[in-house]
């Protein structure tokens, strides 16, 4: 089994020790990094604990041949754009179960008209995980609150909206949206 452990745990921007804190029980950096290299065999349970942690499908890790690759014809840093050292691709967005969409039809904060927002939901005992992450959190009457969470506690938690001059926001909420993928189209 062909595994793309690495490509997506760097196209998500994680170490190999966030991933490893991440696992649910945590393991550790040397671990995931011979799960990646093939030095260890990954079964299905190595897969889905680490999709988990990396909050993508257990799909997402392995080479398919009906999912088209992404090639990365340039890396853009300091000194402009480079060809990679080895050939690299990107993981094209898939949806999960527990995704949510948002589209922006007004440019508030770091968001332009037409931002299409992909949101993973969580529950108030993962909220930790999206603090200083943008969130949608739902409201009575069908309503929802959109912002930067700064602080939870419990169900409660603290929203900064994204438009300017608003207030902050002290909500109980069921469960937020972290947005976790932006497409703009330019």
């Amino acid at each position: 089994m062909i595994t793309r452990i690495r490509d997506v745990r760097k196209s998500r921007g994680l170490t190999l020790a966030d991933v490893a804190a991440a696992c649910d029980p945590p393991t550790t950096p040397q671990t995931i990094g011979r799960l990646e290299t093939g030095m260890r065999t990954v079964s299905i349970d190595w897969l889905e604990r680490i999709a988990a942690a990396m909050g993508v499908p257990s799909s997402a890790l392995v080479a398919m041949p009906d999912r088209p690759d992404v090639p990365v014809a340039a890396l853009i840093g300091l000194n402009g754009a480079d060809a990679p050292e080895r050939p690299r691709t990107l993981v094209p967005p898939s949806p999960q179960g527990d995704m949510l969409g948002l589209v922006v039809e007004t440019a508030q904060g770091d968001y332009r008209s037409g931002d299409e927002l992909w949101a993973q939901r969580l529950e108030p005992a993962q909220f930790g995980r999206a603090l200083n992450r943008d969130v949608l959190a739902p409201r009575p009457a069908g309503r929802f609150a959109f912002g930067r969470l700064i602080a939870t506690e419990g169900g409660r938690i603290q929203l900064l909206p994204t438009t300017p001059g608003a207030r902050q926001l002290v909500l109980d909420v069921p469960w937020v949206a972290m947005v976790t993928t932006l497409v703009r189209r330019l």
